[in-house]
């Protein structure tokens, strides 16, 4: 709501995790976790599923027809859990649960570096029945918005691909369960299914993705970690000086490093339009509020930025002065030259 009212055009990335962390959902999303079996991450999941969807309801009926971009789970399974013995101690009470069986999980999901782990469609690849649940709420939440009259368009991005057939996993799972809801609700749904292009190798394989992707996301926060090998929370101990030696001028974490980061991007953009020329191109980083970078995703023709919702004004100037400065450029290299006198 506050993102439409500074004169946004739809929702670029819903950070669906953001929605497990309140009151009970927590403790339904650790019983997950924390299931030996099939069955009991069902169960468990069966428990999440009225959250999510009442939240996308919420999301479509704010956004009144715009698009909604909508991530499927993202970070690791380990930030879920408690880590100190104290809340494994509630925990264990809470649910039940032997306090032995939560120690030992937390050691099983530690990673020596999470953020190359196990996370994003990897979670959806290892139990796709957490991509069907997520899937079945967007379709729920949407076949409920069709029929109150409220227009909506969800776009389902599945994150951290960088080879085509994790996504055709994962969108396999996503049209089946979108071909379920159809017929159990008697509605046709209108949705895309893409992806977000946040390592090298998604990047350098567009060409092949976009066979299967309707759209890309440039999630440019991984993007940038990925291809510059920095850790973005580590880097403040090294940046300050790589500012005053100049080996870079702006922290690219803030501002897009264009010619590398950037020239994978272009990579992409020009693979995926070669193979879908009507693919719907994005960024979803911290970079889409920052005025440098927007005039960056205009000038390699990227069809929409999205940032947080306070600081869309700040966009949205900073697009239409890029658009300006091409009008500008295509007036002047437009006009003849001026003849010479005699």
């Amino acid at each position: 709501a506050n993102a439409i009212a500074f004169g946004a055009t739809g929702i670029g990335l819903t950070r669906t995790e953001h929605m497990f962390f309140e009151g009970d959902r927590i403790d339904a999303m650790r019983e997950m976790i924390l299931a030996d079996t099939l069955e009991a991450r069902e169960a468990a999941l069966a428990k999440l599923l009225p959250y999510q969807r009442d939240d996308f309801f919420g999301i479509f009926k704010a956004l009144k027809g715009f698009p909604a971009t909508i991530r499927f789970l993202d970070p690791p399974l380990h930030e879920f859990l408690p880590h100190t013995e104290e809340q494994q101690k509630e925990l264990s009470k809470k649910l039940g649960i032997p306090l032995e069986k939560i120690k030992n999980r937390v050691h099983e999901l530690h990673e020596f570096n999470p953020m190359l782990g196990f996370r994003g469609c990897r979670l959806g690849i290892k139990y796709p029945e957490i991509t069907r649940m997520q899937a079945r709420a967007v379709f729920e939440a949407a076949a409920l918005a069709m029929k109150k009259g409220i227009k909506c368009k969800p776009e389902i991005m599945i994150p951290l691909v960088g080879f085509k057939k994790e996504l055709d996993l994962q969108v396999a799972i996503v049209h089946e369960t979108a071909k379920a809801v159809q017929a159990e609700k008697k509605v046709k749904l209108s949705y895309k299914v893409g992806t977000m292009i946040e390592v090298p190798r998604g990047a350098l394989t567009a060409d092949e993705i976009a066979e299967t992707a309707e759209f890309f996301s440039f999630g440019t926060n991984d993007l940038t970690q990925t291809t510059l090998g920095m850790s973005r929370d580590d880097s403040g101990s090294f940046l300050p000086p790589y500012q005053e030696a100049e080996i870079v001028k702006k922290n690219p974490f803030a501002t897009i490093d264009q010619s590398g980061v950037g020239q994978l991007v272009q990579i992409a953009i020009e693979k995926g339009r070669k193979t879908r020329p009507d693919i719907k191109l994005g960024i979803c980083g911290e970079h889409g509020g920052d005025p440098d970078s927007v005039k960056f995703c205009h000038r390699v023709g990227l069809d929409y930025v999205s940032c947080s919702p306070f600081r869309v004004p700040i966009a949205r100037l900073a697009a239409a002065q890029a658009a300006i400065e091409e009008k500008r450029a295509a007036v002047k290299s437009a006009k003849p030259a001026k003849k010479k006198k005699k």
